[in-house]
């Protein structure tokens, strides 16, 4: 199965909506730290995310005027033209969104047309990652701003990884390698899953029921009010556990690792 096809038949994968913020304790945490630490101070023009899949980050940042979604698989891109829809009726055009489908490694985009990229959980996914983040360099906007996440250790490699498409992990240093040789300085780095991401290690058991149960759990909580109510106790209380985490283990224990970083003026 090639790439495209093995992520829309992934249901975790292909149904994701924004919504995954309220029903996710590990989404809701990773948006937010990641919020806290670009800051919305500085306003952006054009920004894009990169392997966005249904539930892009952008949806979550004030600071950008035009926002673009890119992902292999078509189908969690569809939702984005709804929301066109819906701003297109309400008048609001600064909000519309730019849904493509396509491979990283060869974006569609002219060169230094976006002042902010995300790719976040996304190089793991690609075999031939330096193209991947020669292609974020050059779209990216001289002073423009990057955010990655990936999964951190390859000592931490498992076969949940295999199961959702995962080449590798990734050690710090080989990350600023690899960024530096692009003209990507690292201004930040910082965890965002601690130990508490193990847990995913469950899945590998029964992939089938984890991808069902997942679609009942969506289905609960766009349907069912009282269950929403509990759900987003639950969601709030695992996102603080889960930031906790993250801020007091050392990164080099980590599970999972965030990258700011700034395209360099030649």
């Amino acid at each position: 199965m090639n790439k495209k096809r093995f992520y829309e038949a992934h249901t975790n994968f292909s149904q994701r909506t924004i919504s995954e913020y309220l029903i996710s304790p590990g989404i809701k945490c990773k948006f937010d730290l990641l919020k806290a630490n670009i800051g919305s101070k500085i306003n952006f023009k054009n920004g894009i995310d990169l392997g966005s899949s249904g539930n892009s980050f952008l949806y979550f940042l004030g600071n950008i005027a035009h926002r673009s979604t890119f992902d292999i698989a078509y189908l969690p891109l569809k939702q984005y033209s709804k929301i066109n829809l819906k701003n297109s009726e309400n008048g609001v055009l600064n909000q519309f969104w730019h849904p493509i489908c396509g491979d990283l490694t060869r974006l569609p985009y002219r060169d230094k047309c976006f002042d902010f990229i995300s790719a976040l959980d996304v190089l793991e996914h690609i075999k031939n990652d330096k193209m991947a983040i020669s292609e974020i360099s050059r779209v990216l906007k001289e002073n423009g701003v990057a955010i990655i996440t990936v999964p951190h250790r390859m000592e931490n490699y498992t076969y949940q990884d295999q199961l959702i498409g995962h080449y590798r992990r990734y050690e710090i240093e080989q990350i600023y390698s690899l960024f530096e040789k692009y003209d990507l300085k690292n201004i930040r780095t910082f965890g965002v899953y601690g130990k508490f991401m193990k847990i995913a290690d469950i899945q590998s058991v029964n992939p089938k029921k984890t991808e069902e149960n997942l679609i009942k759990l969506r289905n609960w909580y766009g349907s069912n009010i009282i269950f929403r109510v509990f759900w987003d106790i639950i969601v709030n209380i695992g996102a603080k556990l889960m930031k906790i985490d993250a801020k007091y283990h050392s990164l080099k224990k980590v599970m999972n690792i965030a990258f700011i970083f700034k395209k360099q003026v030649k």
